[in-house]
């Protein structure tokens, strides 16, 4: 897979193409006014870019995960908030219906989905848990006749309140198991559809964000929120274990979206080089500069096969939990590294946001934070060798 073939060529081209000619021109205004840029989504919708790897039965393109991550690296290049849209509509939104719904539930969501027409979010983290999901979680669900009763709250949810947001598919505990070996009762956690208005579902404005600033991340709340028994999504007591799956998936993609910040971090910098002056020439022509774009292009190159690699074990149906932990951890690193050394050879330009590197600064460091932070990565791949937990 380290060669594209012409099938994923032509996608990656045309996906580049929309990027430098409809993204590029304009999202820096969308991003000043953290504004969600509609249009764009609309447009990427045309393209078939939210129906990717869903079948075509559903309205899809028929493809696979590996041409939406080349899809997300195109995007990233050029803005991280439109990328990490597509990425969350499709890996957190899509794929999870795709993945575990029932036929009622794909015919219902899963031709709007793939079509951009509808997103779809997932609401998993919550204020007070970070990391540690199952020991964090507070929301509950529980049965009242043939309905859910949903209680609690949920943070940093993507594309969660948005106009064109459907649904939001909320993990819940919807009981307890039995004690394990310490004693301890563990949460039965399962994952209910709650559609968009739901009475007492309440989506709270936008945050106010370091980076990705135009893209949707809310906090959302449940009270006595009421949705039908048929709402839940995959078997019941089941909905940490899709997470997971989901999550290593999610990894994956997210280290694309890392690859293609990191690119085009080379990309910006490489043309301004060759434009700014100092004491008497070019800035390019300078070793310490030459030397610092070589080292961004080395990161950006290692991460970029890290990904393929962990791609490539997740088409074959190989486990590849460590792979894409590692695709990961290697990615969010290159893209935060890259756009330090960016802004560091733009130097005062690089601290205006009418730069794109400006944007790349702000964005870079989420990815070391968002989908399983560095520290959790590194936990993963320990475990993955042997180590104990």
């Amino acid at each position: 897979m380290h060669r594209l073939t012409d099938e994923y060529e032509a996608l990656r081209k045309s996906v580049e193409e929309f990027s430098r000619e409809v993204v590029a021109p304009v999202i820096g205004d969308y991003y000043e006014r953290c504004a969600f840029p509609y249009d764009i989504v609309a447009q990427m919708g045309r393209m078939g870019l939210f129906g990717l790897p869903i079948p075509e039965e559903h309205g899809g393109m028929g493809g696979d995960y590996f041409a939406l991550c080349l899809a997300l690296e195109e995007l990233a290049r050029v803005d991280s908030s439109v990328a990490i849209t597509l990425e969350a509509a499709v890996s957190l939104g899509a794929m999870p219906i795709h993945r575990y719904g029932t036929d009622a539930q794909k015919a219902e969501w899963l031709p709007r989905l793939t079509s951009g027409e509808t997103l779809g979010a997932f609401g998993l983290t919550e204020p007070g848990g970070g990391s540690d999901v199952p020991g964090g979680m507070r929301t509950t669900a529980t049965l009242d006749g043939g309905e859910w009763v949903i209680n609690g709250s949920k943070a940093f949810i993507t594309n969660s309140g948005t106009d064109i947001t459907g649904f939001v598919a909320v993990a819940a505990i919807t009981g307890h198991r039995e004690p394990g070996e310490d004693g301890r009762a563990r949460p039965e956690i399962s994952t209910i559809i709650v559609p968009s208005g739901t009475p007492g579902f309440a989506v709270s404005k936008k945050y106010s964000k370091v980076g990705w600033s135009a893209s949707d991340t809310r906090e959302l709340s449940f009270t006595d929120c009421r949705v039908p028994e048929a709402g839940l999504l995959g078997e019941r007591g089941r909905g940490y274990a899709q997470f997971l799956r989901t999550l290593d998936e999610g990894r994956v993609a997210i280290a694309a979206l890392s690859v293609g910040l990191a690119q085009g971090c080379v990309d910006e910098c490489l043309r301004y080089v060759r434009e700014r002056r100092a004491f008497g020439q070019e800035i390019g022509r300078y070793q310490a500069i030459q030397f610092k774009i070589a080292d961004m292009e080395v990161r950006t190159h290692t991460a970029r096969l890290a990904y393929y690699h962990a791609a490539e074990k997740m088409l074959a149906g190989e486990p590849f939990k460590k792979e894409a932990a590692i695709a990961k951890l290697v990615s969010s690193n290159a893209a935060m590294d890259n756009a330090r050394d960016a802004t560091q050879i733009f130097g005062g330009y690089g601290f205006m946001n009418e730069f794109p590197v400006g944007r790349f600064y702000r964005d870079a460091k989420i990815l070391e934070i968002g989908e399983g932070t560095s520290e959790v990565q590194r936990m993963l791949i320990a475990r993955q060798l042997g180590l104990p937990a």
